[in-house]
């Protein structure tokens, strides 16, 4: 960071992940009846569908679907408005919706830990053997 401010040049702070903990079965939107063609489209980002999901269905308070996300509450409250004023834009005014995009990590496909916990060598694994 000290060349960079030698150099006069500002770094943008490095984007975060969001952590997603579902698999998407659906990606687009429409109205009924009205081809695909004739409509305008609006961009909801995978982030902001999962917070959505987290704060709308799940119904889990905005810290705790804050921490399943990996971003700060306020972060969380920014990306729900967003997605809250895209959805109903989309509704109001008759667009099609397609779900893409977002600096997002999912959860649900990564694999689970080993059994028997974390940490350095715990649970029933241990260097290779098992106890």
């Amino acid at each position: 960071m000290g060349i960079c401010l030698l150099l006069g040049v500002i770094m943008p702070r490095p984007f975060k992940f969001r952590r997603v903990g579902w698999t998407l079965m659906h990606d687009y939107f429409k109205p009924r009846g009205i081809p695909l063609s004739d409509l305008q489209e609006v961009i909801l980002r995978l982030d902001e569908i999962e917070a959505m999901r987290l704060a709308d269905i799940e119904g889990l308070y905005h810290e705790e679907a804050a921490a399943k996300m990996n971003v700060s509450r306020q972060t969380f409250d920014r990306i729900l408005n967003s997605a809250h004023r895209t959805v109903a834009g989309a509704l109001i005014n008759g667009k099609a919706i397609r779900i893409e995009g977002g600096n997002v990590i999912n959860v649900a496909d990564q694999p689970r830990p080993w059994p028997g916990g974390g940490g350095r060598g715990g649970g029933r694994w241990r260097r290779g053997r098992r106890w």
